[in-house]
């Protein structure tokens, strides 16, 4: 029998060793790589290091079965669920989600993104609560291709980054603003070629852009999220023509909205598809309806502007027209001016914490359990 020379063992057993030290080292490389790049490879969306595209709940179904609201001014989810889907997650874990939405009254079917945040997800003492809805609508142009831009982020004249969420969320937790679901919709069936806008509006042998804002995209939310049953949980807020449908929907229906933020809007309805319909321009008049709500006494509604001192003057002019005319009895106006501001999203919402206040203010906000 022959033996193996001495040693051999020994060096057999430091080899294993030294291998395994070696693919421990590259196992914990390999762990620290991934850590590394899992942010980096989530933030560009490259599968499967990313949520996009997954289903998002929000606990809709099963409230809309079994829960019971804290108070009777909560309405639960109606239902039915929508497919909502992940469309980005938000550095507090907070979802905004997508869904198409088939507008049974409107007939138009079109997108819509949705936002909760983390108080409405899990803030225990909320979890039954109904909790207000802002309606944030882009400007021009807002079409299927471009989608909402308030789901951000944007650069303010100062070069801060900000967003609508986690300014909402911020400005919660200081107090100054309420927790709103927010929903984003778009704003034009069409692409924005050439001044061609809808004006928010039901303009005659036109989709049916009134409707679609101010029955179908509340119908969405009320299926799917706890919401206020009376006005005082509703209010829009928008940009250049998404200000002007902002602004008119809250005044042809203060039945239904009680406030809202218009950036940079134009006053009166312009879109070219009006032509013919002189009597339809006027029932989505804002200086008409804003002259029927005080000739009938209310409804109060709360109107905040926002404009840059660097916007189109004659737009300025009509803003503070509209506010001193208008601004009395049940229609409250409220006018911000913004020095050196441009007519852009990321000057209004970096200037966007007190008019938000303001109508915040005047809204309810969820009820905890006591």
């Amino acid at each position: 029998m022959s033996y193996p020379p001495t040693g051999t063992y020994r060096s057999q057993g430091r080899f294993r060793a030294s291998r395994a030290r070696r693919w421990l080292i590259v196992a914990a490389s390999l762990a620290a790589l991934a850590l590394i790049a899992w942010p980096v490879m989530s933030y560009y969306e490259i599968p499967p290091f990313t949520d996009k595209g997954d289903p998002v709940s929000y606990g809709q179904a099963d409230l809309a079965k079994g829960g019971k609201p804290a108070d009777p001014r909560t309405l639960m989810p109606t239902g039915p669920a929508a497919d909502l889907r992940n469309a980005g997650t938000r550095k507090d874990g907070s979802t905004i989600s997508v869904v198409t939405l088939d507008g049974k009254k409107s007939g138009f079917k079109g997108k819509v993104w949705v936002w909760a945040p983390k108080e409405y997800t899990s803030d225990p003492k909320f979890a039954t609560s109904g909790f207000p809805v802002l309606i944030a609508l882009p400007g021009g142009p807002g079409d299927p291709s471009t989608g909402n831009y308030w789901i951000g982020p944007f650069t303010t004249p100062d070069k801060k980054s900000v967003n609508l969420q986690d300014s909402i969320s911020q400005w919660y937790q200081e107090g100054s603003s309420k927790p709103f679901l927010l929903a984003m919709p778009i704003l034009n069936p069409k692409p924005d070629n050439g001044g061609l806008y809808w004006d928010g509006s039901d303009i005659p042998g036109q989709e049916k852009m009134g409707t679609w804002l101010t029955e179908d995209v509340p119908d969405l939310m009320k299926a799917n999220f706890r919401t206020l049953k009376s006005r005082d949980g509703w209010a829009y807020m928008g940009s250049s023509s998404g200000g002007f449908a902002s602004l008119k929907s809250v005044l042809k229906h203060p039945d239904k909205f009680k406030a809202a933020v218009a950036n940079g809007p134009d006053i009166v309805p312009d879109s070219p598809l009006w032509r013919g319909h002189e009597k339809e321009k006027a029932e989505n008049n804002p200086e008409v309806l804003a002259r029927q709500l005080a000739a009938a006494k209310g409804p109060d509604v709360y109107l905040a502007f926002q404009y840059g001192t660097k916007e189109n003057k004659t737009m300025i002019e009509s803003i503070k027209k509209f506010t001193a005319t208008y601004g009395k009895g049940p229609v409250h106006t409220k006018l911000w001016e913004i020095p050196g501001g441009q007519h852009n999203a990321g000057t209004y919402l970096g200037n966007m914490h007190d008019p938000l206040k303001w109508i915040s203010d005047q809204m309810e906000g969820p009820t905890p359990t006591p």
